[in-house]
């Protein structure tokens, strides 16, 4: 379901997972951009993406799709792997998951803080769990995703057959199909990591 449908229904409630989610995709990309730019990669810098200002990486047609399907995408922060070397390419991409998954740690401890807010407790949730759906979602390793990049850094040869197939125009369209159909053990790793998220911080 898209947040659209959630702006009539409950406005606060639109506004503030629009809010989480803006700002927990703008710290996924700036985490690419910022280890690219520390392991040497000045082309995130270039671009200004190394950057907490959330209009230099949302994407208008992702966070369009966003709204209306409930699934949506950042810009792709530009690298280039020549500079990077075969593991500066995988930290660069594991940076954005890595990025999710700190924050949702962050926000478990912080609910245990907050334990006696309601209004606290809820809105933590959230980021938490959109938090927890990034990272997931993210080391999926099919193109298109920072998952492909990993498993392309980790065997170069497969890496090669990804960004070709990545670079064809139906390649989105495939991988929208994946995660459709997918979407049933795809949402049992989300709670299985969401669970060990919480047990890990007490909450």
């Amino acid at each position: 379901m898209g947040l659209l449908n959630l702006l009539s229904a409950n406005p606060v409630a639109f506004l503030i997972i629009a809010l989480a989610l803006v700002f927990s995709l703008t710290v996924h990309e700036f985490a690419h951009a910022w280890v690219a730019d520390r392991l040497g990669d000045s082309t995130p810098r270039r671009y200004g993406r190394v950057t907490l200002n959330p209009l230099k990486h949302l994407d208008p047609f992702g966070t369009l799709l966003l709204l209306i399907a409930g699934f949506g995408f950042a810009r792709p922060v530009p690298i280039n792997p020549n500079n990077l070397g075969r593991w500066g390419t995988f930290w660069v991409a594991a940076a954005g998951p890595i990025s999710n998954l700190l924050l949702a740690l962050i926000t478990a401890l912080l609910m245990r803080v907050f334990a006696g807010n309601g209004l606290a407790i809820s809105i933590l949730g959230i980021v938490l769990g959109i938090n927890v759906v990034l990272a997931v979602f993210n080391l999926i390793p099919i193109p298109l995703l920072d998952g492909s990049r990993i498993l392309g850094a980790l065997v170069p040869s497969l890496g090669r057959s990804l960004a070709q197939f990545e670079a064809q125009p139906f390649s989105f369209l495939i991988v929208m199909a994946f995660i459709y159909l997918a979407r049933g053990p795809i949402g049992n790793i989300i709670a299985s990591v969401q669970n060990w998220v919480e047990r890990t911080v007490g909450v």
